[in-house]
């Protein structure tokens, strides 16, 4: 499980801009998104730098939480 703090997401098409993101560096990735507290949290076997480099390509900064 991946952890995510995704400061810059606000709303509800950056939370499907951030899935949408992950869900192409890892298409069964299971994607759970808490925008009020901009959790993303990920389960993959993929490495979180994967992850955290979709999140950047997409706008926006995903810090990993440990």
């Amino acid at each position: 499980m991946h952890d995510f703090k995704v400061s810059d997401m606000t709303c509800g098409h950056c939370v499907a801009t951030v899935e949408k993101a992950v869900k192409g560096a890892d298409s069964s990735a299971k994607v759970n998104i808490d925008l009020g507290s901009h959790a993303v949290k990920i389960e993959s076997q993929k490495p979180a730098a994967v992850f955290a480099k979709a999140i950047e390509e997409a706008g926006y900064t995903g810090e990993l939480r440990s």
